[in-house]
């Protein structure tokens, strides 16, 4: 089958586009991918093992109710933003005016805040481009949502290719200067079911940035992460090995490998954004460790970092970002 299946999962009380549409995108080859548009949401990625069986290596939730309950859903797939990660204090200076966020992590800003894009119904359209299919989402945050400065348009793109590829874009133009970080927060098993632990993960980030207790960065430069709990330039099974941390990108060549043996299935990352977020699911209560989160992004709390790249957007401006995920198999043995 090749094409673009349309359905409605249901409704979202109390918003203005409460309607909920899928859309899968059949490639024709056996790999299709599915995205709803309440928080332009990846909800399966079907991907080949070895013998050419298909399974779902996007963690997903049962149903529409379950993505709407935050006590269930820890942004499973979500788009998130404006600003991914934490923001210290829930505040930022942007030309000399102070900015206040929502807090929604206990004194801190994190993932954009409790109403985030995350909780948006995005609106959707769908369409071919040669051999591959694509879905784009849209929603605009309006100026003041959750603190932040300028009405925010922001586009996020979800392309499948028949050979396996997925393509992930973000786009964001504003009407005033304000800061944006978006982020895709899939939690990826390539089993398709279970947990990690029979995963393999190598990163070719070298430096990880250093984190207090409430995951906000500590002053100074990152950490060389060579012969420490963080090293994952060489391949290493993911057994007993907890993470939550972000990690400086070196380059858009490949960033992540992430590798299931027992499938042989291989998913190998790249992206044009500084950092990572490596988080592999411990303190997920539905199904703890029952993916990894490969978040590509801006650096926690940027806006409040002159030495990080820079995370403002200035009207005439377009924010991007592009993330590629390459599916494929390895070799038995």
């Amino acid at each position: 089958m090749r094409g673009i299946e349309r359905t409605t999962v249901g409704k979202v009380p109390d918003r203005p586009a409460t309607e909920v549409e899928s859309y899968t995108l059949h490639t024709g080859t056996g790999f299709a991918i599915t995205a709803w548009s309440y928080g332009a949401t990846l909800v399966e990625v079907l991907a080949a093992d070895r013998d050419g069986r298909y399974a779902n290596v996007c963690l997903r939730l049962p149903d529409l109710d379950a993505y709407l309950d935050r006590a269930r859903n820890p942004y499973v797939g979500a788009t998130v933003g404006r600003y991914c990660r934490c923001v210290a204090g829930a505040e930022f200076t942007l030309d000399g005016v102070r900015h206040r966020l929502d807090r929604n992590e206990g004194p801190h800003h994190v993932h954009g805040g409790a109403e985030g894009l995350d909780r948006h119904v995005w609106s959707a359209e769908a369409s071919r481009d040669g051999d591959a299919l694509e879905v784009r989402f849209t929603a605009t945050s309006p100026d003041g949502d959750q603190g932040y400065p300028g009405e925010l348009t922001v586009c996020t793109s979800y392309r499948a290719e028949p050979d396996g590829t997925l393509v992930i874009a973000h786009r964001a133009s504003t009407t005033a200067p304000t800061v944006v970080g978006l982020t895709n927060h899939a939690f990826w098993n390539l089993a398709g079911e279970g947990t990690i632990d029979d995963h393999r993960l190598r990163l070719t980030a070298t430096e990880a940035v250093r984190f207090d207790a409430d995951l906000v960065p500590l002053p100074g430069p990152p950490e060389a992460v060579p012969g420490t709990a963080r090293d994952f330039t060489a391949e290493r099974a993911l057994a007993g090995v907890r993470v939550d941390n972000c990690f400086l990108v070196p380059g858009e060549e490949e960033l992540a490998a992430l590798t299931h043996p027992a499938s042989g299935r291989v998913m190998r990352v790249s992206t044009d954004q500084p950092a990572v977020g490596v988080y592999t699911g411990d303190w997920f209560s539905g199904r703890p460790r029952g993916g990894i989160c490969l978040e590509t992004g801006a650096f926690p709390d940027a806006p409040n970092r002159p030495d990080y790249p820079s995370v403002r957007l200035d009207p005439g401006e377009t924010h991007r970002h592009r993330t590629v995920h390459r599916f494929g198999v390895a070799d038995a043995g």
